[in-house]
């Protein structure tokens, strides 16, 4: 492999790592089974889920639906109380009026390293509000069945109902299960003495944090592909038709999502952009004239999971949602690879560390191919001038210029592919573990040591009366980093025109502006991976004449 080679491999990882970090937010890689069956829906042409009841469903009677409106617009005299739920996990607000949720602040990830507050993912006063044939219970005054509701482990487990008596007998049941250790929480709605065409719920979310270069919005799971939904403008709205298993918004290290556990019932769903900052609602309901009654009472059981993107309690939740951990196109490696992290971790509690012996465990693992990279390409070093008289001798002879260097390459035993296509066998695993380390919630407010303190956070030294411009601290390992870089570059086996060499000796630098904003969980692991790199290439050139 030479020089030319060398540079166009390096570029384009250049090339992938910057289109990674600052273009793909607005880019997802193709997904198997993305057809949508739906069209965008503009916010004048919006056609009333009731005004498109197929005419082969049975129509509800006019007075069945004056007493449901009725019974929507009602209020009683009884002020709404508030609920509390504490958890080990998160503690959460409710409200009588709708039997909604108010708030739900996750106790163990907080806004900041230091002096941060919960994570407070649901915020809106609507989230999970009922609408029984599209209209809202937000004026049913409910009586919950506790007001302070504590989990630990000892009641680990528990059902917390709301309840709204409908005129003319009707009633509306709302329980949610709970769970300690868990984000998980199981919706059964009941309605009985009234007839019920459509039921739907849903959320408002806004982004917790600065996506960044990864997707935050809305997300749905259709026949075991996830999709990822791109609503740029204010207002843009899009409704789908196809059977879904869970659908929700999906943020840098969280997700709020409602799970379709009742699959006999047709369910569909919208997403609708609200504002420019980012804000969506997502709504999931049933096909109005769907819902089955079984003896004068309708039946519809939901889950939502409302948490971190963390695997171990996606996958202890099932329902598919670990899919919405999802790495592109590297995902079939980065899942194993973020398994192997956390089994690294339980042992060894830094994810520094974790990260240090993972990549020493990979260098291992591809060293005999690396190796052979390192020999064939020193070799080809030790021939240039050979192939170069060759090529001055047979230049205008493509055939038999292409004889001799195959017997040349025969004579010294070196294939000229061999030392790129090793390298080329390792790209997707360091990809794979640029994806893990980069999305990882794990990672977020991970120490390691020292001034590093964050590793999901650009590496800072922080020095009283000393302030770069632009980047505030001193990167002191992404500087380490690109002297590796430079040193390892200097050990290679190189051969090529000078302006492929001067382009070569700038690769470090530019690397090093790349990474100062990046996160110093994923300089450490490059910079590791470097110094790994060059231990192998002084070896290498120690024992290859």
């Amino acid at each position: 492999m030479d020089n030319r080679t060398i540079l166009a491999i390096a570029l384009s990882i250049g090339v992938l790592l910057a289109f990674q970090f600052f273009i793909s937010p607005l880019v997802t890689p193709p997904k198997k089974n993305n057809t949508q069956t739906s069209q965008p829906v503009s916010a004048e042409n919006r056609t009333p889920a009731a005004a498109k009841t197929d005419a082969a469903q049975p129509v509800q009677s006019a007075t069945a639906q004056e007493k449901t409106v009725a019974a929507m617009e009602s209020e009683t005299s009884r002020a709404a109380r508030d609920v509390v739920v504490d958890t080990p996990l998160y503690s959460m607000v409710l409200s009588e009026k709708g039997a909604v949720i108010r708030s739900l602040a996750l106790k163990k990830y907080l806004t900041s390293q230091k002096d941060g507050k919960p994570i407070e993912i649901i915020h809106d006063d609507s989230a999970l509000l009922l609408k029984l044939d599209n209209k809202d219970t937000s004026n049913c005054v409910f009586d919950a069945s506790s007001t302070l509701l504590k989990l630990n482990e000892k009641n680990s487990n528990a059902e917390l109902s709301f309840t709204c008596g409908m005129p003319g007998g009707g009633r509306v049941v709302k329980t949610f299960g709970l769970h300690a250790n868990s984000y998980w929480i199981d919706i059964a709605i009941r309605v009985s003495g009234m007839e019920a065409q459509s039921i739907s719920l849903g959320f408002q979310n806004d982004p917790l944090e600065k996506a960044g270069q990864v997707f935050a919005g809305p997300v749905y799971y259709s026949k075991g592909s996830i999709n990822e939904l791109e609503l740029k403008k204010s207002g843009e709205r899009k409704e789908l038709v196809e059977p879904v298993e869970w659908m929700g918004y999906s943020d840098h290290y969280f997700l709020t999502s409602l799970v379709t556990k009742t699959r006999d019932v047709p369910w569909r769903v919208a997403f609708e952009r609200i504002n420019d900052a980012g804000a969506f609602k997502s709504e999931l309901s049933t096909a109005s004239g769907q819902l089955k009654q079984a003896q004068g009472e309708t039946i519809v059981d939901l889950g939502a999971y409302i948490g971190p993107k963390e695997y171990s309690q996606l996958k202890a939740v099932n329902y598919d949602l670990t899919n919405a951990l999802y790495f592109g196109w590297f995902d079939v490696i980065a899942k194993p690879l973020l398994l192997f992290l956390n089994f690294i971790h339980d042992y060894i509690p830094n994810y520094g560390v974790a990260i240090i012996l993972i990549t020493v465990i990979i260098k291992i693992l591809f060293w005999p191919l690396a190796h052979k990279s390192a020999k064939s390409m020193k070799t080809l070093q030790k021939i240039q001038p050979k192939l170069a008289k060759l090529k001055e001798k047979y230049g205008d002879d493509k055939e038999k210029l292409n004889k001799e260097l195959m017997q040349l390459y025969k004579t010294y035993n070196v294939n000229p592919m061999g030392g790129c296509l090793p390298m080329l066998l390792q790209i997707p695993v360091f990809f794979a573990l640029y994806k893990v380390l980069l999305q990882s919630i794990e990672i977020r407010h991970a120490p390691f040591a020292l001034w590093i303190t964050d590793l999901s956070a650009p590496d800072r030294l922080m020095i009283p009366g000393v302030e770069l411009p632009w980047i505030g601290g001193i990167p002191v390992l992404t500087l380490l980093m690109g002297a590796s870089m430079y040193l390892q570059q200097r050990l290679t086996p190189t051969a090529g025109d000078p302006t492929q060499a001067m382009m070569m000796r700038f690769l470090p630098l530019v690397f090093t502006f790349m990474f100062i904003n990046f996160p110093s969980g994923l300089v450490l692991y490059w910079f590791v991976n470097n110094v790994l790199s060059i231990v192998q290439q002084y070896y290498t050139n120690k024992t290859v004449d």
